[in-house]
């Protein structure tokens, strides 16, 4: 009898033990014994990962909206720690990293590289910032971009030489021509003008034009002829000033037409007329005519005669839409859905076939209309 009682007791045991102890199974609440599994947001184990893949993962994901299990502050304090790390480890291969994500339009959105950047321009060390001056052009490729990076990089450190010759270099690298399109259509994002920027970067114009430019975009011109501009690069800067005297719709559209002046350069109260929704529909604008049909058609401004030049896609935009990647570009199509905030912006059914046909193969469209 005792040899029973010891051996049912041993079964007991063994039995209580298998059930905390499990080879084959085990229950998300435990890590697998003998793993290095940690504890994640959900309540459960999973295994680490290391800072360069917390970094790619920040790059490409970011840390908008948080996730089902944590919040956006804590996902963003949890990525700037392990990216932190990562520019004390190898500040140079970081910049690298979020250049090639940002160039290759593997992320949504290009916020959390221009972050990183930031980051970097900060806390890195002297080659690490020599590699940010080198890619700020290549990682802010448009004036929302430079904006949003200055935004950031001005809540971590002082205007130092380097960064404002990382600026700067934005600017003098830049074709006047496109210059002053950039300065045109970005005219202001997240409380910075070009006119604040200029200011504490203080670039030195390596020609005439540009050096005409950062006059306009400073103090403006104090006279603005009849007649256009004789230098090209500058025209669309003029046709601008010209479009705030216009006194007729047929002289802005015949300005709009000429000089392409994006959406942006166009006084609010010149929207309201259907003539210059017809003019920014005729030809390709640089900003998006996936973008302006669903302002045009959200008011009622373009009917069906319009609607291919408006939802037709120029090299422009298919390059655009190459580095934006596809989630990004479905996003533009669906905004226009948000009926909660404008309810009164739809689009017909129409314009809204024709931009789910005209997308790229393989871009996820449909499956997620």
């Amino acid at each position: 009898m005792e040899y029973l009682r010891d051996e049912l007791k041993r079964r007991r045991a063994e039995v209580e033990r298998r059930r905390f102890i499990r080879q084959r199974e085990t229950p998300q609440h435990r890590p697998i014994p003998g793993s290095a599994q940690v504890p994640n947001s959900a309540g459960g184990y999973t295994w680490a990962v290391d800072d360069w893949t917390r970094l790619h993962r920040f790059l490409v994901l970011g840390s908008e909206g948080g996730s089902y299990y944590a919040s956006e502050a804590k996902l963003s304090a949890e990525n700037a720690d392990a990216v932190l790390r990562c520019i004390a480890a190898d500040g140079p291969r970081v910049v690298d990293t979020l250049v090639a994500v940002s160039e290759a339009g593997r992320a949504p959105k290009n916020d959390a590289a221009l972050f990183v950047l930031a980051l970097c321009a900060a806390r890195g060390h002297d080659e690490t910032r020599r590699a940010v001056i080198e890619a700020l052009p290549r990682v802010a490729r448009i004036g929302t971009h430079l904006f949003h990076f200055v935004a950031f990089v001005d809540a971590l450190r002082g205007w130092g030489r380097g960064l404002r010759q990382a600026v700067g270099n934005w600017y003098n690298a830049r074709p006047a021509r496109d210059l002053a399109y950039q300065a045109l259509k970005y005219q202001q994002r997240d409380g910075w003008s070009h006119r604040e920027v200029l200011r504490l970067a203080h670039p030195k114009a390596p020609d005439e034009p540009h050096q005409t430019i950062y006059h306009w975009i400073a103090k403006g011109w104090e006279w603005v002829g009849e007649m256009p501009h004789p230098d090209v690069a500058l025209q669309q800067i003029w046709a601008f000033e010209r479009a705030k005297r216009a006194g007729s719709a047929e002289e802005l559209t015949e300005l709009i037409r000429t000089y392409r002046l994006p959406r942006e350069a166009v006084p609010a109260h010149w929207l309201a007329k259907p003539q210059i929704w017809e003019a920014f529909a005729r030809r390709d604008a640089d900003d998006g005519p996936v973008a302006q049909s669903r302002h045009a058609h959200a008011f009622g401004r373009i009917d069906r005669r319009w609607s291919g030049h408006a939802t037709r896609h120029g090299p422009a935009d298919q390059s655009r839409m190459a580095t934006e990647g596809p989630r990004a570009s479905h996003c533009r199509v669906v905004s226009a859905q948000n009926l909660r905030a404008r309810p009164r912006r739809t689009w017909s059914a129409h314009v809204a076939a024709d931009c789910l046909r005209d997308r790229r193969p393989g871009c996820c469209l449909l499956r997620h209309v």
